[in-house]
């Protein structure tokens, strides 16, 4: 059956891309995921993969030609693509013992549908496969949990859209799944009956004693991604040479790493052998030594861009002060026995946000954001303040929406439940945006004092430290123990000055350190 493969979304607001060059001609015989073209949008080089094993019956471009995206990019005939490339004696000998019916090559088109996975972010256009919560053959129900997917913002699930059987995984834990592309197979229910004629040679296909000969790789070039072609490159090596840890014999960054560390201990070996006679025990330990490389990605990757963003582009500047929060711990200790449930926690933090938003309130300025040339600054109406979590994943920072309209015990509330969804890395993307600044509580993890990175566009952040049971002299002279906490504003000084910062700072600080002032600002 010849099927035209479809040029899919390869990028947010690319519609045509050059294609630079076919990896493979017409006529060969291709595997899934397998590299067929090499194309260039306007913004990087992409690597189209074959979705489908078959023969390549034509390709619809010519190398340099400009290629529409939702067109037709090659067709490829799937006739065989459910056969092994080789099959041997006993595979064929059941075959021909079994010859299929007419009604198990009519399932066999028809009988299951494959899940396209869907837009997960905006701008992303493929995704980690993190986890598979269900195996090929295990029987699911509508919504139930597929698969756990990483994103550059954070650990997605991925639902099932149909109750059915998993027929088939596209891809294998750690592989880069593409948006728009099958993500699995799945045999919706009602198809049962059918199914178990397509199931029935395969079953005796499996009492043969002789192992079946598996799909062979076709020769030449390597299985990989664009990136991992370029930093085989910068190194110097031959991605022919690299052993492939992925599906088909892919290559991925590791393994280059791991082949490049391999020749390093081949070349030490070699010097090691000739010096073996007066310097053994110095051989011994160069070949217990290795670095470790590990490819930053993912959330890290992304906190990394950002961070780099934010202090190449806004000019931080820190105050710091000292909070003295007896007061607030106390009211926070007999609240906290009342209110507390398994859905609200309450913490310090409810007290943080609720008091910085009364705070915003007159000073508006700190929960504005600049435009990139510095021209115009938005004074948000929205007080959605972020607190970064150190989650299993990376930092991530989600934010509470509209702690202006909310009570403490509806911030705490969502606290909880972003606490909770971020620690385990599937915090929302709705979560993740639009905030208007930010808190970072340092002290949670043991820290004083901090100059914390401004999450941009915000125009400020500020860093918590440790609840310390301090000395200090009260209003008759004597020394008594308080709780006592620093914090650390950095400020974007385009267009906050260190005495705005200090006039906002204070009013926080009056009210948490004299709680009942709070309460009465609250509407």
């Amino acid at each position: 059956m010849i099927k035209d493969f479809i040029l899919p979304d390869i990028g947010e607001g690319v519609v045509e891309c050059e294609l630079v060059e076919w990896l493979v001609a017409e006529g060969d015989t291709v595997v899934e995921d397998q590299p067929i073209a090499d194309v260039m949008t306007d913004k990087a080089l992409v690597q189209i993969p074959a979705p489908n094993a078959g023969v390549i019956a034509k390709l619809y471009y010519a190398k340099g030609d400009i290629a529409k995206v939702h067109a037709p990019l090659y067709a490829v005939d799937i006739s065989d693509s459910n056969e092994p490339s080789v099959p041997t004696q006993e595979t064929v000998q059941v075959e021909q013992q079994t010859p299929a019916s007419p009604v198990s090559e009519s399932v066999a088109s028809n009988a299951t549908e494959d899940f396209l996975l869907p837009d997960i972010g905006e701008g992303i256009v493929e995704c980690e496969l993190v986890e598979w919560l269900v195996a090929e053959g295990e029987t699911v129900v509508e919504d139930q949990p597929i698969a756990d997917v990483m994103t550059d913002k954070a650990l997605v699930q991925i639902p099932a859209m149909k109750a059915g059987k998993i027929v088939k995984h596209y891809y294998r834990k750690g592989q880069l799944a593409k948006v728009h592309s099958p993500l699995y197979a799945i045999e919706v229910e009602g198809t049962a009956n059918q199914s178990s004629a397509v199931e029935a040679p395969v079953q005796q296909t499996a009492t043969v004693s002789q192992p079946v000969v598996a799909e062979p790789i076709p020769q030449g070039k390597a299985l990989a991604s664009p990136a991992v072609r370029r930093m085989a490159r910068s190194l110097d090596i031959n991605i022919a040479d690299v052993k492939g840890s992925g599906k088909n014999g892919r290559v991925y960054k590791q393994d280059i790493e791991l082949h490049q560390q391999g020749a390093v201990t081949s070349t030490a070996s070699a010097s090691d052998k000739g010096t073996a006679s007066t310097n053994t025990s110095v051989a011994v330990v160069n070949h217990s030594i290795a670095d470790r490389v590990e490819p930053i990605k993912g959330v890290k990757a992304v906190m990394a861009k950002m961070m780099v963003e934010s202090v190449s582009s806004i000019p931080h500047f820190t105050y710091c002060e000292e909070f003295d929060l007896t007061e607030l711990v106390a009211l926070r200790e007999s609240m906290k026995k009342r209110y507390s449930t398994e859905e609200v926690k309450l913490t310090m933090m409810p007290f943080f946000m609720k008091a910085m938003s009364l705070a915003i309130n007159e000073f508006p300025i700190l929960n504005s954001q600049v435009n990139a040339d510095c021209t115009e600054l938005t004074y948000k109406s929205r007080h959605n303040i972020g607190m970064a979590v150190d989650s299993k994943v990376g930092l991530l920072v989600p934010n509470v929406k509209d702690v202006h309209l909310k009570s403490i015990l509806e911030v705490a509330a969502e606290i909880t439940r972003l606490t909770t969804d971020a620690r385990s890395g599937r915090v929302s993307p709705a979560d993740l945006k639009e905030g208007t600044i930010s808190i970072s509580n340092i002290g949670a993890l043991g820290g004083t004092v901090a100059t914390p990175i401004i999450n941009k566009p915000e125009v400020a952040i500020v860093a918590l430290g440790k609840l310390q049971n301090l000395p200090r002299f009260n209003e008759n002279g004597d020394v008594e123990a308080r709780k006592i906490m620093q914090v650390s504003w950095s400020g974007d000084h385009r267009v906050i000055d260190g005495g705005t910062i200090a006039r906002f700072c204070n009013l926080w600080k009056h009210y948490l350190e004299n709680p009942q002032e709070m309460l009465m600002a609250m509407r």
